[in-house]
C-alpha cells in the first residue's frame, strides 16, 4: 500500500454556481481532457483553486492530509489516470495522480 503520492487537481467549488452547474462544469472540463487537452492548461484556466497557478499540482501528500473523499479517489488510482468528478464539501474535482 503506498504511504504517500503526488496528485493534480481541478476544483469546481459552489461559490456563486449552483451544485448541477458545478457538477456540469467538471464533466465538460473532463470530456476536453478525454479528448486531448492538456490538465495543467485545464486546471490553469478553470480550476476555482489557487493550485490553478501550478497547473493544479498539489505536490506530495499522504493518507489523512486530504478529505476522504478526495483521498479515496486519488490513492485508487494510476499514475497518469484522471478521476471522474469528485465530490466534496469544497466543490467537485478531477484529480490527475502524477506519481
Amino acid at each position: 500500500m503506498t504511504d504517500s503520492i503526488r496528485a493534480s487537481h481541478i476544483l469546481r467549488n459552489l461559490d456563486g454556481r449552483s451544485i448541477e452547474d458545478a457538477l456540469k462544469e467538471i464533466k465538460d472540463i473532463k470530456t476536453a481532457i478525454d479528448g486531448g487537452a492538456e490538465f495543467a492548461d485545464q486546471a490553469k484556466e478553470n480550476s476555482d483553486c489557487p493550485s490553478s497557478r501550478s497547473g493544479g499540482d498539489l505536490g506530495d501528500f499522504g493518507r489523512g492530509m486530504m478529505v476522504a473523499p478526495f483521498e479515496d479517489a486519488a490513492f485508487g488510482l494510476e499514475i497518469d489516470e484522471v478521476s471522474g468528478p469528485v465530490e466534496t464539501e469544497f466543490g467537485y474535482h478531477l484529480i490527475l495522480r502524477t506519481a
